[in-house]
């Protein structure tokens, strides 16, 4: 367990958090899709969990004085899921989870986001995440739904990086590919 500042612990997911886990997305889901496609996209966690490989990489909980309080879900280069308990929204349990991930990646990490989930796109923007691409396509989850996505990225510095950067030159990167939780297809 990783203990951060305000009561917030960092641990990685057990069978016992999935009710839990459960209960944050659904609810957190509903606050981001009624800022995005509109709430009729809904399907829960338990409908959807499978299909969109949320136990496929890394899935780590954040806890809050000793109650889960939020989820995150990544490998090296994208991160796939990250909710928070809206009723823990602006307590920086969203902002831990994303430099744990952050932190376990090795140079990039992308992120694809619906458009119009603000609060979201705030945080990733104010830890150095920039938007590189607007895609059009179907909800991930329920692709009924016509959605727009924006693909974020974040590029950390290495040491060769900084010498190249700080001498007029940058290393090429590859072009991103794929798609995760939140975005288009």
């Amino acid at each position: 367990m990783t203990e951060i500042a305000n009561g917030i612990s960092i641990r990685p997911f057990v069978e016992a958090d999935w009710p839990r886990l459960c209960a944050i997305h659904d609810a957190a889901r509903w606050d981001e899709l009624k800022l995005c496609v509109g709430v009729a996209a809904f399907r829960s966690l338990e409908d959807t969990y499978q299909s969109e490989g949320l136990f496929d990489d890394h899935l780590v909980v954040a806890e809050l004085n000793g109650v889960v309080a939020g989820f995150v879900a990544f490998d090296e280069a994208e991160l796939t899921w990250l909710y928070v308990d809206p009723t823990h929204y602006r307590r920086g349990v969203g902002r831990a989870l994303l430099r744990h991930a952050m932190g376990m990646g090795h140079g990039e990490i992308r992120i694809d986001l619906l458009e119009g989930n603000l609060p979201a796109q705030a945080l990733y923007v104010s830890e150095g995440f920039q938007v590189v691409e607007r895609r059009e396509g179907q909800l991930i989850g329920n692709e009924t739904f016509s959605a727009s996505g924006l693909l974020l990225e974040h590029h950390r510095q290495d040491a060769a990086d900084a010498v190249l950067s700080n001498a007029g030159h940058s290393r090429s990167r590859a072009e991103p590919s794929g798609h995760s939780r939140g975005g288009t297809e």
